[in-house]
């Protein structure tokens, strides 16, 4: 089983608009909604395909009752979310047909208790026995600490877990100290952790800083890898238009389920990048189109580089 926590879960909703302007009304052609959040998107990426996902995290109100009842129609995805008092959050996502870029609008979270956040820490602690890899995925709500992904990480490696920290900020900076054992950021995240804008010379820092490996995003890209094992860029074979919300969680998941399938670096970086741009292609976060996807596994280019320091 896989573990993902989302400890800002969401009910993500998306509108399709014709042409979004500013300043105007807009006739919304489309509506969607999905349980959402980074590890929520991650797990059900996971799940399709065909891992077994247990999803943790806190959900609380009448939007957290949806999250729940959506969740429950995932297959292969278990529901271990612990309740609290505050409404979980919602995100909408607004996608310009004409151009095709999409407006993000994300809430805060709900402010967590220092008993809620305990609830959680024992939760989180109960499922790691059954767990072959674990996910600390997005924002922190309200009232959690901000050094929370540290003692997370410190709980898993402890129990000789891998764990996967994807997150930014403050939360990452003092993550990483902790040694996850891999950290995936964009460009813009792994420059405010490292003061470095040259993503080979941040990979490395990030590395020194504690992370066992690192795989950075690069957007349309691909991805930028140092590891123990040696240093690799990944690319798909073009650029591909559509919505990225949720690229970067469906390239951890493929991160993920190649790692406790033990794939080689290559191959696992070859799944990261087919499913990113498949999900591009896909009209909602924590989906992909399978037929992109196949396409892609053959199409991706992956180059060794120097040594990673």
């Amino acid at each position: 089983m896989i573990l993902t926590v989302t400890l800002n879960t969401a009910l993500d909703i998306t509108y399709r608009v014709r042409s979004l302007r500013p300043h105007a009304s807009h006739r919304v052609s489309e509506v969607t909604e999905r349980p959402g959040g980074k590890g929520v998107n991650v797990a059900r990426v996971l799940a399709a395909l065909g891992h077994e996902v247990t999803v943790t995290g806190f959900t609380g109100g009448a939007t957290g009752r949806v999250v729940q009842e959506r969740l429950a129609s995932v297959p292969g995805v278990v529901d271990a979310l612990v309740p609290i008092t505050g409404a979980t959050r919602r995100t909408i996502a607004v996608v310009d047909d004409r151009s095709g870029d999409t407006t993000q609008l994300n809430e805060p979270g709900p402010t967590v208790t220092p008993a809620e956040w305990s609830a959680f820490q024992e939760a989180y602690e109960a499922l790691l026995p059954t767990a072959s890899a674990v996910a600390l995925c997005g924002s922190l709500p309200p009232g959690v600490p901000v050094g929370a992904y540290a003692g997370l990480v410190r709980t898993a490696r402890s129990a000789g877990i891998p764990v996967l920290l994807d997150t930014s900020g403050e939360p990452l900076r003092r993550g990483v100290a902790a040694r996850p054992d891999l950290i995936k950021p964009n460009t813009d995240e792994l420059a405010e952790l490292t003061g470095s804008h040259d993503p080979v010379r941040a990979t490395q820092d990030a590395r020194r800083r504690g992370a066992g490996a690192v795989v950075a995003s690069l957007g349309a890209e691909g991805l930028l890898a140092a590891t123990p094992e040696g240093r690799w860029r990944a690319a798909p074979p073009s650029t591909l238009h559509g919505n990225p919300t949720g690229a970067g969680d469906s390239a951890v998941a493929g991160l993920l389920s190649a790692l406790v399938e033990h794939l080689p670096w290559p191959d696992r970086l070859t799944r990261a990048v087919a499913l990113s741009a498949a999900t591009v292609s896909a009209p909602v976060a924590g989906e992909f189109d399978r037929r992109v996807y196949e396409e892609l596994l053959g199409r991706v280019t992956v180059t060794s580089e120097a040594s990673a320091a």
